[in-house]
């Protein structure tokens, strides 16, 4: 394949639904997650739940970055901006997502603070050579996807000798999600979720590879297929889960293999193994303290690490009354069983992370309004 409309043909779509609903025991239940926000948009984007038996379900789960930044991280980049006056760079969906004080980025910006939005690490090291005399922060995100680009603007700002630029470390590990996840029930602060499988991230396991994914296979017996992001790609691997709970499997397949690879990209993971180390434990909302889940700085590179140049203060994270996010990306809850949802809580005016992201559950439903078809139906 070579175009991306082979992606999304409709003939093949109704051919390869036809063969899950042979496939799919109708005596059964299979419930699959999809760890990634990518899928849940591109699942709601394109009906595939429509094309699937009604025994065939998705559960969504952490979804993106942004989505389970605890609101304490985001209340400390305040605190960075207001009291020792930094310029902060952040990507665009961060700015957006309130912090426990309900205030956003966006919105001390919109009071004064020197907030900026950038696309990328290296704009925000262009920020830090235009402006000699002022300490510029980045506010890195992201799970391993992102992180080897953060580990290249240390590697520039080391060789620069840029005294001015450092990084507020947010960057995440997927595997130790899944695990949190899967060790719910014996977790009493945690509901437990039923799930047969899951739907591999694809833009992170091609830095990491598919190997991460056999422990979790091979200890809970989980399936786990690596799917890509087009519909087609998205009901192949669900098609491959199906055969694998129906013949009592439990091994990782890679459906993505046009980008993803077992050992993954080896260069990338050298650069972030030279910068980052394992932190003992971090917060995700909806999943709380998650041991060694999350990366900082090295303290060979200290120097660049905003947490270590500027004192702040220990930020408890409180989410909005009445917000579901943390039931909604551990895969409990879905937005639709939220009451803020779509009335307090909207694109326009969100309350929660879930409903921010570009590629989180709330935004999903609402951008593509499947929830409102099902509504109508009921009644």
């Amino acid at each position: 394949m070579k175009y991306i409309e082979e992606f999304r043909d409709g003939s093949t779509a109704r051919k390869l639904a036809g063969a899950i609903a042979r496939e799919a025991d109708p005596e059964r239940e299979y419930r699959f997650m999809e760890f990634c926000g990518g899928h849940t948009h591109a699942i709601f984007r394109y009906g595939v739940q429509a094309l699937l038996p009604d025994n065939v379900r998705f559960v969504h789960g952490p979804g993106c970055p942004v989505c389970v930044l605890p609101t304490g991280r985001i209340d400390a980049a305040i605190e960075l901006v207001e009291r020792h006056d930094v310029i902060l760079c952040s990507y665009g969906d961060a700015m957006r997502v309130p912090g426990g004080g309900r205030r956003s980025l966006l919105q001390v910006k919109a009071a004064g603070g020197d907030v900026r939005m950038v696309w990328s690490s290296r704009d925000a090291l262009q920020v830090a050579r235009d402006n000699p005399q002022r300490q510029v922060v980045f506010f890195a995100i992201g799970f391993e996807t992102t992180t080897p680009p953060t580990a290249v603007a240390l590697q520039q700002a080391e060789a620069e000798g840029l005294e001015n630029f450092s990084v507020f470390c947010n960057h995440v590990l997927t595997p130790s999600a899944i695990q949190r996840i899967l060790d719910a029930p014996e977790l009493r602060e945690m509901e437990p979720v039923v799930i047969d499988g899951f739907l591999g991230p694809s833009h992170v396991s091609a830095i990491i590879g598919s190997r991460p994914y056999e422990y979790f296979a091979e200890e809970y017996q989980k399936p786990v297929v690596i799917a890509g992001f087009e519909p087609l790609d998205v009901m192949q691997s669900v098609r491959m889960l199906i055969r694998q709970v129906n013949r009592r499997q439990a091994r990782v397949e890679n459906q993505y293999t046009r980008v993803v690879s077992r050992e993954g990209n080896a260069r990338a993971k050298a650069l972030v193994a030279e910068f980052f180390e394992l932190r003992r434990s971090f917060e995700w909302r909806g999943l709380g303290e998650v041991p060694y889940s999350a990366l900082r700085i090295k303290g060979d590179h200290a120097e660049l690490d905003a947490e270590r140049r500027f004192p702040l203060s220990d930020h408890p994270s409180r989410e909005v009354r009445g917000c579901l996010c943390p039931a909604i990306l551990r895969g409990t809850r879905k937005p639709t069983d939220c009451r803020l949802f779509g009335t307090a809580c909207t694109p326009d005016d969100p309350k929660g992370s879930c409903m921010v992201s570009s590629e989180g559950a709330c935004a999903a439903y609402w951008t593509y309004g499947r929830f409102r078809q099902a509504r109508e139906s009921a009644a």
